[in-house]
């Protein structure tokens, strides 16, 4: 078995929450369940779960609502489930601050995949950024412990966890050009689809938080065919 951590089910599906339950405790996994917003937000103020699987559709306050609500509190990563196969609801997800985006109906085989990977990169970006606490860059400082920016006037700036992550990644790859593959891999732990504009989209959004001109960008620059790269020096503070 893995024992990899604690998951948080969230769907209003009682039938879902029972497979993947009992399929996720197959596989070392400490797992509880929710069925709506009232206990998701029961469950996470009685453990720290390490990841939250959680339905875009739900009664009550739906899968979004509760992503971004979260994202406002916490890092914790989210996984989001949903019937629904259109583009715009998973850029939708991935806005919200989700790490990752899983269509209904799925295979349990792929979604432990999901969790294991998206586990991963969560666990793993630390590491890459040495034993700074803080990054300093272009008059922003991002401070790894508390995973939020301070503006160059000392306002924090709350940060999504795929927003963290992904300027985590810039930050370890200061004047690297990243493709977006290696982004998506790196970022939400997974492979690029065809088409796939997520990390477009977190790229733009992440501009918009660093003030950066996304027509003449300073601090992120997209290199034609090639992907982005941070054009701006960083210093590692509190090594």
């Amino acid at each position: 078995m893995d024992g990899q951590g604690q998951i948080l089910i969230v769907d209003d599906d009682a039938e879902i929450r029972s497979l993947l339950a009992e399929y996720l405790t197959q596989h070392g996994y400490k797992v509880t369940t929710a069925r709506d917003g009232v206990e998701m937000r029961q469950a996470l103020e009685a453990a720290q779960p390490d990841l939250v699987v959680l339905d875009l559709m739900l009664p009550g306050e739906d899968g979004l609502s509760l992503c971004r609500d979260l994202r406002a509190r916490s890092t914790l990563p989210v996984i989001m489930l949903t019937a629904r196969r259109e583009e715009i609801d998973r850029i939708i997800g991935i806005e919200m601050g989700a790490d990752d985006y899983l269509g209904k109906p799925f295979n349990p085989r792929e979604l432990l995949a999901r969790i294991k990977s998206v586990l991963r990169r969560a666990r793993a970006l630390p590491a890459s950024r040495g034993n700074a606490k803080r990054l300093r860059f272009a008059g922003w400082t991002l401070d790894c412990t508390a995973r939020h920016l301070v503006d160059p006037q000392g306002v924090v700036v709350p940060l999504s966890g795929v927003q963290f992550r992904l300027l985590s990644v810039f930050l370890s790859h200061p004047d690297r050009v990243l493709d977006r593959d290696r982004l998506v891999d790196l970022t939400l732990g997974r492979e690029a689809t065809p088409f796939d504009r997520s990390i477009d989209v977190q790229v733009s959004r992440l501009r918009q938080l660093l003030h950066d001109n996304g027509r003449e960008p300073r601090i992120i620059k997209t290199v034609r065919n090639g992907g982005y790269v941070l054009a701006t020096t960083v210093e590692r503070l509190d090594a």
